[in-house]
């Protein structure tokens, strides 16, 4: 039996995922967290086999609370849910540990694929990806103008770069703007831009999103 811990912010998704893995035979919801720190405390305590770890969330996000559980080391795996799919956002979630990375959009098949994969030891990223993340492991390693942002840092970049106000993210994050409006500047100055119309632009150019996703 593999026991598995969903951990996403909206009570929906995490219904809608429950009801595909309850019928799943040797599959076994064990948990519900709604953000980074209940995960956290969750898996200290019971030690779930695998954990579906949404990407954004209030409070601590998916990737501090990935980067905290592998730390761990009880043998937990970490398959990652985003809505990104663009290099490197998941070559960095990989590079932190975490077995598998999916996007919301993937097919219910898929993530039981995933599942069992990373249960078995392996890791899991879907085919259309694999290709971008092999890549993209070299641009990080080499030219990644966002390789010295914080987790935070760039949970905030992407959420600036999709045209949410500060006070939005504020609320999104559990933080006040301030603090928000002192991650964004300290961002800025790490990339050397001078404003969110030059992040939006240095983050098309390096392929961390899309005109699409704009």
């Amino acid at each position: 039996m593999i026991s598995i811990l969903l951990v996403d912010d909206h009570d929906l998704v995490r219904n809608g995922v429950r009801r595909i893995l309850d019928d799943i035979r040797g599959f076994k919801v064990v948990g519900e967290c709604a953000d980074g720190e209940q995960a956290i405390k969750f898996c200290r305590n019971e030690t779930p086999d695998v954990v579906l770890m949404d990407m954004n969330m209030p409070g601590m996000g998916g990737l501090e609370a990935t980067r905290k559980i592998i730390r761990m080391d009880l043998g937990i795996k970490v398959i990652v849910l985003s809505v990104h799919q663009e290099n490197p956002y998941p070559a960095k979630v990989m590079q932190l540990g975490a077995h598998g990375y999916l996007t919301k959009s993937a097919v219910p098949a898929e993530m039981i694929k995933a599942v069992h994969q990373v249960h078995a030891g392996q890791r899991y990223i879907s085919p259309d990806m694999a290709q971008q993340v092999a890549l993209g492991q070299l641009d990080l390693n080499e030219n990644d103008p966002f390789k010295p942002l914080s987790d935070r840092e760039m949970q905030i970049l992407l959420m600036i770069t999709k045209g949410l106000r500060i006070p939005d993210i504020a609320i999104q994050l559990n933080l006040s703007a301030k603090t928000v409006n002192t991650y964004k500047y300290r961002m800025f100055e790490k990339l050397n831009v001078n404003g969110e119309v030059e992040l939006t632009h240095l983050a098309l150019r390096h392929k961390l999103i899309t005109s699409e996703s704009i």
